[in-house]
């Protein structure tokens, strides 16, 4: 991508070799001085469009996209002589090159091209011929604005999902687009790709319950079901407002990153050599610059180093390695208990991170120079400076030398392209005032020599685990021994173009290290993989076809890119086998379009508007939910003597006197939807009576919640409520299913047989229906007793249904595994809201006497024998809430029938309130009742009053009866 340089030009090397392009400032006027001698000569060509950034292809030259400031992609086959329009309205920095191998032509261009605010599209079109003819839509429906990644073999889209979160999309090898299959409680906000090499994705996600940090995912080979490999990576906000997240993938060592990650509101960093798998602190150097010991033990003290790669391609980062000199790595960072942006120094690494060397104490640019023979550092300071350091010998000593007369303000280091290269440009400005200075270094004259075979060493990559005192070295990195040929630190000789990095492998044989947990699986504090309390094992064998064959996860899966062979590969490699034979069950029904309407007609209305207005006057309404509704006054006559008043009948009236000089919209904000009776009064003879018009002010529909109770005794009143988020969204109509039948008229039922029943509630506001179910048992009698738990089960409730009715069966198997209790005799609910309660429902036989079952229980509960494992490192406690004593359900209602209750009155209250003062309130819902030939359906108004806040207030409410209200349950 461009970046300004000075004031006149852009400057642009180009990865070929004797061919420069120059930008001219596009306010001065937009063209393009290219050079094929080296910079001897230019030649201009001038543009009819403004370039934002070019994107050159990998492996044709001469192939160039540019992207306008009119958001058009333009297209050159002759390094940017000439242009040709590929497509309008494409996203910034979304359009990629096809990749060989994979792509069926290399001119195919993949692209994001705008279609509304909200909408794009995902296609594919050739190079010169991008026609809607030749288009191709690899992703059937519309994506979300910015969100089309290609990236090697993957293709990545990101698809709203209404009201709720989004969901991702994934293709390897340019198949079909599947989810992106994240543990079940992910719940993403945001996700980056970060790496796509050696056939697996790197992917940092910030949950639901994440601010500042992302946690690390890494994926199988084909994309789609992910792993936790790090939590809790630092992030910070880029200059152009994009996120960046503190990792790292070292060149030239596959499966080496660094992350810095936060604990305990500290940031350390941290290494991994297997792709995530296992990751360590960094060793501190022993000594300091001047050979002073340093005292610093791990884990209390360690390396950090700040992992920022320079978005200016022209200026160094923070951390610098390359493909060419595997095992070295320079970056600036500090030593101590966490990470500091004070006494930053900078370290080498000559042995892939296992030992480290500070060079400097403040901060430089190191760059590397003939394939990292040798390396030039320049230092980062607001002063003019004129000298250089030169190391021969990977930082060990440094030479200085002068690279001008007069110092120089340094903006930027240019390389010549190439891993190669010996010739390096310096630009800047002598003075703030002053013209671009450039100057251009030849480091050739100060090699006398080439390399011979005798100026290389051999290099064995290792982990060394433990401390420099334990010294132990693991040989087997990704289940190999690698073996590379380095250049002598003592040599002091040109290694050229030749020099190509080799290496030699040795097999290792397969260990417990080699395997990660497999999707679904978490690895524990003994070192093993167990399933996570949401993943069921044998889910996998459910979702396959009787005769075909699914292979069975022992918990674990190899390492990508792995190579190790024999050893435990088939203790823990999954195993094939036949799809059991299976009755049908679990229907799910769901439209086309995933709605619960449909179209009988489209229909075209036309219309006729005849105006004969001198002036037209309009007036905005800004609404809650954030849409706009333009109200228009049209007259005829002297605008400049007319004055107009416009009244919405709730309080709200604005005068505009001298009407032709208004400009620009006025506008006003109410909270409240519902019908507005709006007038226009004129102060002007023969403008005659006021013109009404009624206003409805309507709010979309986000979710809907049936509160129902999990168990109702036999022959007693069940309360239902439907709860809706907004609370106020226009007009209502209610529908209720009881069972397969139609309820009538307010659902207040009465079950007389004991069993399971079914209760079904759909919504209608405006253009949106949605719909939820719940499931009532039914018993003769039971008792029932509120549970609480230790608190950091809260910081990992989402306060989603799918995980209440998860944590449920997971405190169930707990209660079951400490007393004495069958299953079929106790029910347990996670009841919504934070903080997290639940409700447990004992239901004995009558023959026995449930006094003793539920003594039992709660002593169990009394001495934190119920426990259970939510995810590694989090161990949850459950316990007997002390607000109500057990309730014996055989002579009154349980507990939450008796909050039900309540809830009747307050309805009820709400009711004749609304009534009383309904001709005070502009935003009365209004009900509808409507008939059908089958069946009759009755509509029922929700409480405002138990509506559930959002998710930003969720930690003011305390009551074990708050509705969920943050996501929607669908059938």
């Amino acid at each position: 991508m461009l970046r300004p340089l000075c004031s006149a030009l852009w400057v642009f090397v180009v990865p070929v070799w004797f061919q420069i392009m120059l930008l001219t400032d596009p306010e001065v006027e937009s063209s393009l001085l290219i050079s094929s001698d080296e910079g001897a000569t230019y030649q201009k060509y001038r543009l009819s469009f403004y370039i934002l950034s070019l994107l050159f292809h990998p492996e044709q030259e001469d192939w160039i996209l540019a992207y306008s400031h009119e958001q058009k992609l333009y297209s050159s086959v002759e390094f940017g002589r000439r242009w040709q329009l590929v497509h309008e309205r494409v996203a910034p920095n979304r359009f990629y090159w096809s990749k060989l191998g994979l792509d069926k032509e290399p001119g195919l261009i993949h692209l994001e091209t705008s279609i509304s605010e909200g909408q794009a599209l995902y296609v594919t079109c050739r190079l010169q011929n991008c026609t809607d003819a030749n288009k191709a839509k690899p992703f059937p429906g519309y994506i979300d604005p910015n969100s089309l990644v290609v990236q090697d073999e993957y293709v990545f889209v990101q698809v709203g999902n209404g009201p709720g979160r989004p969901i991702y999309y994934v293709s390897a090898k340019r198949d079909v687009f599947t989810p992106m299959k994240l543990p079940k409680y992910t719940l993403p906000k945001d996700l980056h790709v970060i790496s796509t090499d050696e056939n697996r994705v790197v992917a940092a996600v910030q949950e639901w319950n994440q601010n500042e940090t992302y946690n690390l995912y890494v994926s199988d080979t084909s994309g789609v079901f992910y792993t936790l490999a790090l939590e809790n990576v630092v992030s910070s906000m880029g200059v152009e407002g994009n996120v960046m997240v503190d990792l790292y993938e070292v060149a030239g060592i596959k499966g080496m990153f660094l992350a810095n990650k936060k604990t305990d509101n500290q940031v350390k960093t941290h290494i991994t050599y297997n792709r995530g798998r296992d990751w360590r602190l960094l060793q501190a150097p022993s000594k300091d610059l001047h050979g002073n010991a340093v005292h610093c033990l791990l884990p209390y003290c360690s390396l950090h180093l700040h992992l920022h790669v320079s978005a200016n391609p022209y200026t160094s980062g923070n951390i610098a390695s390359r493909e060419s000199a595997p095992g070295i790595i320079v970056a600036s960072g500090s030593i101590g208990s966490e990470l500091t942006t004070t006494n930053v120094s900078v370290f080498i690494t000559s042995d892939a991170g296992n030992t480290w060397r500070q060079i400097f104490n403040e901060e430089y640019a190191v760059l590397f120079l003939d394939q990292g023979g040798a390396l030039v550092s320049i230092r980062h300071t607001p002063l003019s400076i004129r000298h250089l350091w030169l190391s021969f010998d990977e930082g060990r000593q440094w030479n200085k030398f002068s690279f001008t007369n007069t110092p120089l303000f340094v903006d930027g280091v240019l390389g010549e392209p190439g891993e190669e290269t010996l010739i390096m440009t310096i630009f800047g400005h002598v003075s703030h005032r002053s013209e671009w200075q450039l100057v251009k270094i030849d480091f050739r004259s100060i090699f006398n020599r080439r390399c011979t075979e005798e100026d290389y060493q051999t290099w064995h990559l290792h982990n060394q685990v433990g401390d420099i005192h334990t010294n132990i070295w693991e040989p087997c990195l990704m289940g190999v021994k690698r073996i590379y040929r380095k250049l002598k630190p003592t040599s002091r000789c040109v290694m050229g173009k030749s020099y190509s990095v080799s290496m030699t492998t040795g097999p290792c044989e397969c260990t417990e290290a080699d395997f990660e947990c497999d999707y679904g699986y978490e690895r524990r504090s003994n070192g093993r993989c167990s399933h996570a309390f949401w993943f069921h094992p044998s889910s996998m064998s459910r979702s396959c076809t009787t005769g075909m064959t699914f292979l069975n996860s022992t918990g674990y899966r190899k390492v990508v890119s792995n190579n190790c062979t024999a050893g435990v590969s088939t203790e823990y490699t999954a195993r094939r086998q036949q799809c059991p034979s299976q009755a049908p069950r679990g229907l799910h029904l769901v439209t086309s379009e995933g709605t619960l309407t449909a179209l009988c007609v489209h229909c075209v209305f036309f219309y006729s508007v005849l105006s004969m207005c001198s002036l037209c006057v309009f007036y905005s309404v800004c609404v809650f939910i954030h849409s706009f509704i333009y109200l228009y006054v049209l007259f005829r006559g002297d605008g400049a003597r007319t004055s107009i008043t416009l009244d919405f009948g709730d309080g709200h009236a604005l005068t505009y006197s001298n009407v032709s000089s208004i400009e620009d919209a006025s506008n006003t904000s109410t909270k409240a939807v519902g019908i507005y009776r709006v007038s226009a009064w004129g102060r002007m003879a023969g403008l005659g009576g006021p013109p009404r018009l009624y206003l409805h002010v309507i709010c979309q529909l986000e979710y809907i919640h049936l509160s129902a109770p999990f168990v109702a005794l036999r022959n007693k009143e069940v309360n239902l409520t439907a709860v809706l988020w907004p609370s106020q969204v226009g007009t209502v109509t209610y529908i209720w299913w009881i069972g397969n039948n139609t309820e009538v008229p307010y659902p207040l039922l009465c079950y007389p047989t004991e069993g399971v029943n079914t209760v079904t509630v759909q919504v209608s506001a405006g253009s949106s229906i949605m719909q939820d179910r719940k499931t009532i048992a039914v018993h003769e009698y039971f008792r029932s007793h509120l549970l609480a738990f230790s608190s950091n089960l809260d910081e990992h409730n989402p306060d989603v249904p799918e995980w209440r009715l998860d944590v449920s069966r997971v405190i169930k198997n707990s209660l079951i595994q400490a007393t004495s209790v069958r299953e079929d005799q106790l029910l347990v609910t996670v009841l919504p809201g934070l903080p997290t309660a639940a409700e447990f429902f004992l239901l004995p036989d009558k023959q026995l006497t449930d006094g003793k079952l539920s003594e039992v229980l709660l002593n169990a509960l009394n001495q934190n024998l119920v426990q259970f494992t939510l995810r590694p490192g989090v161990q949850v406690t459950v316990y007997a809430a002390h607000l109500s004593r057990p309730l014996d359900t055989s002579q009154t209602h349980s507990g939450s029938a008796m909050l039900m209750l309540l809830s009747v009155v307050v309805v009820g209250l709400a009711v004749f309130v609304v009534y009383k003062f309904k001709r005070k309130i502009p935003g009365l819902n209004v009900y509808a009742q409507m008939q059908n030939e089958k069946e009759q359906e009755m509509m029922s108004p929700a409480d405002p009053t138990v509506a559930t806040p959002p998710s930003s207030q969720r930690d003011l409410v305390h009551s074990l009866e708050i509705l969920d209200a943050e996501s929607t349950s669908k059938t």
